[in-house]
């Protein structure tokens, strides 16, 4: 199963710069009718201006309106268009094990580290002809783990720190990367013991997402999650993390 974010988003990018362009033009006619005292362009200028905006709100938060909440089963693929290629992101791994963290003091004294292995992927599929085999920096993505009430946990620095420590670090999500070329990184999050049905988001950590028609950071759209259910155990990294407790 695999899902996309933004869909069409050649198409959607284009509105956007569109739109920018257009109501950019017309402030430069309404400050040009301001500087020669015309009501005429001033005028024009504005109510252009106001058009554009108006009708790329509308269609941003009808968009957005009629999504719909994803959560990808355990394996299943979530996309992020980079315009002339894809990068894949899914779940190959999950594991827990028992904590007490001052992370956790607000919840509870006793918690959990949860790590979840997380594949990327440079889909070689979805290149343009004309692409090559340069290499892609990944844009950068923000991640959390939420849980079934919506409760969202960032990632845990200590337990990071002590992963890398035991197990070595598994590098940047930022790797960057060629066609058909993946790898692995491990995330530790530290959430509280009772947390049930937690799924992981990650998306893109750009502001002007924001404003991207159909993109799942604009307002009000629906969140696309990877489920961790089913997910399979890995157990060399956390029963490092678990040892040294």
């Amino acid at each position: 199963m695999t899902e996309t974010t933004p869909h069409l988003a050649p198409v959607v990018v284009l509105l956007f710069l569109g739109a920018v362009f257009t109501t950019g033009a017309s402030f430069l006619i309404l400050l040009y009718g301001a500087a020669r005292r015309s009501r005429r362009y001033v005028r024009l200028g504005g109510a252009a201006a106001l058009t554009v905006v108006a009708c790329y709100a509308l269609l941003l938060c009808g968009v957005s309106l009629a999504s719909s909440e994803k959560v990808l089963p355990a394996g299943g693929w979530k996309y992020f268009c980079e315009l002339d290629c894809h990068i894949g992101y899914s779940v190959s791994g999950v594991q827990t094990a028992s904590i007490t963290s001052p992370e956790l003091q607000q919840t509870s004294a006793k918690g959990q580290f949860v790590i979840v292995r997380l594949k990327v992927w440079f889909d070689e599929r979805t290149i343009s002809p004309n692409r090559g085999d340069g290499p892609l920096t990944p844009n950068a993505r923000g991640v959390l783990l939420v849980d079934a009430n919506g409760h969202a946990y960032e990632l845990s620095p200590e337990g990071e720190a002590e992963l890398a420590h035991l197990a070595g670090n598994s590098g940047s999500l930022r790797r960057p990367l060629r066609p058909g070329q993946s790898f692995a990184k491990d995330l530790v999050f530290a959430v509280p013991k009772d947390a049930t049905g937690l799924r992981l988001l990650i998306t893109d950590d750009d502001a002007e997402t924001h404003l991207i028609i159909g993109h799942e950071n604009s307002m009000l759209h629906k969140k696309i999650y990877l489920g961790l259910d089913a997910a399979p155990t890995i157990t060399s990294a956390i029963s490092l993390l678990a040892s040294n407790r």
